[in-house]
């Protein structure tokens, strides 16, 4: 018997423009779509980053995975009284990270590089620069990808944990029910647990993006129904809308 539809709850922001296809999703099948970030970030004092011993004026270069990971680097370097150099490089894994930039530099006047969407993306132009010496400011959970490449490149990285990924209080969500929900990240299936320890998947349908999330959602014991990335659905929207043409019948 196949479960319809009718409720989906993302475990994103939610998006800043009526432009999302997730948008669309709800509208063309008559779904109600909510978001609600399972995790957030918050900042790592400057009291506690100087513990590491990194030097940010040593860095002749800056690679940012993340919007986070640029707002925490800037802002430590503010409360450590670093003045940031103009000749400072920055390699950003997309195009929209490093426009972001503008909020804290002078973009045109900056050396700014970016990738598509990955740092396989960027490595070309990384292996240009190679004599540069790295930062590259994370959160304490991250993903190992960017490192290992940098690794097998034999590029000179130093890691700076400068935020962290904290689970989220959920405890309004305790007796509402979604018919599908929507991950993107192992710290979300942790924050799902943390706050609902108790929590039984029976007829909920668990959508996960990325090989590491769905792992994340099968090592918890959950059933992993929706997937995404794959050939058929390269996007989470598209896995969504087969899943519910399939079943909404």
């Amino acid at each position: 018997m196949s479960l319809k539809v009718k409720s989906i709850l993302v475990t994103q922001p939610k998006p800043e423009t009526d432009k999302s296809p997730y948008y669309d999703l709800a509208k063309k099948y008559s779904v109600k779509i909510d978001f609600r970030p399972f995790i957030h970030v918050e900042p790592i004092p400057a009291i506690d980053f100087r513990k590491d011993r990194i030097s940010i004026p040593e860095y002749s270069a800056v690679i940012f995975t993340s919007r986070n990971a640029a707002d925490n680097f800037f802002r430590i370097c503010t409360e450590m009284r670093v003045n940031v150099p103009e000749s400072l490089k920055y390699f950003c894994v997309s195009e929209s990270t490093a426009f972001y930039l503008q909020k804290y530099v002078v973009y045109r006047k900056r050396k700014i590089f970016y990738g598509k969407q990955s740092i396989n993306d960027l490595m070309d132009v990384i292996k240009k620069h190679r004599k540069e010496k790295f930062l590259v400011p994370c959160t304490d959970i991250h993903k190992q990808e960017i490192f290992e490449t940098l690794e097998a490149n034999d590029i000179e990285y130093t890691k700076a944990v400068i935020y962290k990924t904290v689970a989220s209080d959920l405890s309004d969500l305790a007796n509402v029910n979604y018919d599908v929900l929507v991950f993107f990240s192992p710290s979300g299936i942790k924050s799902l647990f943390k706050n609902f320890p108790k929590f039984k998947q029976n007829n909920t349908r668990i959508a996960a993006f990325g090989p590491t999330t769905a792992q994340a959602v099968l090592d918890a014991g959950l059933r992993l129904d929706i997937q995404a990335p794959v050939p058929a659905a390269p996007s989470m929207t598209m896995a969504l809308e087969q899943y519910i043409r399939k079943n909404n019948k």
